[in-house]
């Protein structure tokens, strides 16, 4: 295979992947329920997917007589554990009783930038100005927004405690995203994943116990806790981390862009969300600073080189 195809297969790798993660927000929405009718706890969605990816992830190291991480190896598992496994979906479950998956979908629109910029900072991954300044224009979109939408509801101009929530959610999965990617070459992108749950067993096994719930909840919202158990936390990482190997991290990371659209879209049959213009309105725009960081992801050109 070439290196052009290569990176091409690495591109739609991350597109699937992108695609199964874009259901992860109105399916953890149908898990928690919403603060006026609560569902499954933040902690238990957590805590429950995990330990359901990490047996799925027992049988498969099994099957596949896979050797164990080096120390070195278990490091940077450790950080997509803490990210990914943990950091992610708890914060990304409190911040979704509070307000619309829709409305989260524009907070983890900088997916992609965070990606790109700690992929940048831990790979060693150069970027141009151009994409740092595409960066902040991004967040400052971002900033708009929650301002914006906290006025509208009422709470004057200032960030609500959930968009700081999304913000420390897109903090932990791009960081996890980042240093998963790093050991994808040497692991494979099944290992990966497959040994971050495995690692997290010891902590969420006895979390989904503990915090088991005590009171009936919708058959919805266990539906809601398999996907995003399953495809969110296990099978969409199959696709995602070998498509991050194949075409680059940085580059790859820029499919997200497409993540806050088919996340709104999913929404609306899932959970019934109106399509709000201004939800889809600053949707594009930070996307558009996403591709236009895209761009100037790659180092500068050298001269008198095509």
């Amino acid at each position: 295979m070439t290196a052009l195809k290569h990176e091409t297969l690495g591109m739609w790798l991350g597109v699937l992947g992108v695609a199964i993660f874009a259901v992860t927000l109105p399916m953890t929405r149908l898990a928690t329920g919403t603060a006026e009718a609560p569902q499954l706890s933040p902690w238990f969605v957590t805590f429950g997917r995990a330990a359901l990816a990490g047996a799925l992830s027992l049988v498969f190291l099994a099957l596949t007589r896979s050797t164990l991480p080096t120390a070195t190896q278990r490091k940077s598992l450790g950080m997509a554990l803490l990210g990914n496994a943990i950091g992610y979906p708890l914060l990304l479950g409190f911040a979704l009783r509070q307000v619309t998956s829709g409305h989260a979908a524009v907070i983890t629109a900088l997916l992609p930038l965070a990606t790109a910029a700690i992929a940048a900072w831990v790979l060693h991954q150069r970027a141009r100005l151009g994409f740092w300044v595409c960066a902040v224009l991004g967040s400052a979109l971002v900033v708009v927004f929650s301002l914006l939408r906290a006025y509208q509801q009422g709470h004057g101009f200032g960030f609500e405690w959930a968009d700081l929530l999304l913000l420390g959610a897109v903090l932990a999965a791009s960081t996890g995203y980042v240093y998963g990617a790093q050991v994808t070459h040497a692991l494979g992108a099944e290992r990966v994943i497959c040994w971050v749950c495995v690692m997290a067993l010891p902590l969420t096994l006895p979390g989904a116990l503990l915090t088991w719930p005590a009171h009936p909840v919708n058959p919805s919202a266990w539906l809601g806790l398999i996907y995003v158990g399953v495809f969110s936390m296990w099978a969409g990482f199959f696709a995602w981390y070998r498509g991050m190997a194949m075409g680059g991290a940085l580059k790859v990371s820029q499919t997200q862009l497409l993540q806050p659209f088919l996340s709104i879209l999913a929404a609306v049959p899932i959970l019934g969300e109106p399509l709000e213009l201004i939800t889809l309105g600053f949707a594009l725009a930070v996307m558009v600073t996403v591709f236009l960081g895209k761009r100037f992801s790659g180092p500068h050109p050298v001269q008198g080189k095509l």
